[in-house]
């Protein structure tokens, strides 16, 4: 007689372990940041904003630099959704094409931070000794004066504008940034794959720019967004106190503190301050929880 084959019980552990045996190290990533809703709305939020901040000019009816005196001050309605400035434009224009500005000068803030940062470790924890000293001396500096302080003395030695906005922001995360890839990079320069480039007479360079750099970008990545979400703040911050981007150019900070030159009227002119305010804090706070998520995601434990 033939034997009933009876369905294993492990078959569908073994299903689950071969399926994930097949999938990449960033399809795992995206796979596990899938199962994290604050995440994923996170990411679908700051994905429509991004979109509108771009389509802006294409989607709104307004010119974000157009007055109408007439229209001064008027509350949220159904031709304007959050309402007009003391000029009369429309707000909610001007925050979308004033996120541009913000989104820029904080992407280009951290790239610069991240760039430098990572030149600063792995040179730091590949060479070690004197380099090594001498360069974290220099952080510590740079890290004993408060990040907001740093960045105000910067903007006032710099002046304003995009670039120097982005350079007096950048500064301080470059410590950071450098500590942290001194740390991956004493890890990884022990490993045998880079006596072996050693071996194979590979430059000091290469094995920097081919060996270490790249293997200690994932935690760099789980950073950036964390450091975008700050660098918002920080540019609202400057450009709230005068430093940042100066008016008429439109940018969260600005038109916040354009706003705030109206709170003693605030029962009818609330909406100048708390749209502006509710743009900066959202996007903060998305941009933070999505780094959240993206560090449990790429977490080597969560993988068991």
């Amino acid at each position: 007689m033939n034997e009933v084959k009876t369905p294993s019980v492990d078959a569908p552990e073994k299903t689950e372990t071969v399926r994930l045996k097949k999938r990449s190290y960033w399809g795992e990533v995206w796979h596990r940041l899938k199962k994290n809703p604050v995440s994923m709305i996170c990411l679908a939020f700051l994905a429509v904003m991004l979109l509108g901040i771009i389509f802006a000019t294409v989607l709104s009816p307004y010119d974000y630099t157009a007055q109408n005196l007439a229209e001064r001050f008027q509350t949220p309605s159904a031709a304007h959704w959050m309402g007009t400035d003391d000029y009369g434009r429309d707000l909610l224009t001007r925050l979308l094409v004033g996120g541009r500005y913000s989104l820029l000068i904080a992407i280009l803030s951290v790239a610069i931070g991240i760039v430098f940062g990572m030149i600063i470790g792995a040179l730091c924890g590949f060479f070690g000794k004197y380099v090594d000293s001498v360069l974290m001396r220099i952080m510590d500096v740079i890290m004993s004066i408060p990040g907001m302080m740093l960045a105000i003395c910067i903007s006032v030695a710099l002046g304003s504008g995009v670039f120097n906005t982005a350079l007096a922001l950048a500064v301080g995360t470059i410590p950071m940034i450098a500590r942290q890839l001194r740390s991956s990079t004493m890890l990884i320069n022990g490993q045998e794959y880079i006596e072996a480039a050693r071996s194979f007479g590979e430059s000091n360079f290469k094995i920097i720019m081919t060996h270490i750099i790249p293997n200690t970008l994932a935690p760099i990545i789980v950073q950036t967004s964390l450091y975008i979400g700050g660098a918002i703040m920080g540019i609202a911050g400057l450009s709230f106190l005068g430093l940042g981007v100066q008016p008429p150019t439109p940018e969260w900070g600005n038109i916040l503190n354009n706003g705030l030159d109206y709170i003693y009227d605030f029962s009818t002119r609330w909406h100048v301050i708390v749209f502006p305010a509710l743009f900066i804090v959202l996007a903060e706070l998305a941009f933070n929880l999505l780094g959240d998520g993206l560090r449990d995601a790429m977490d080597p434990r969560m993988r068991q």
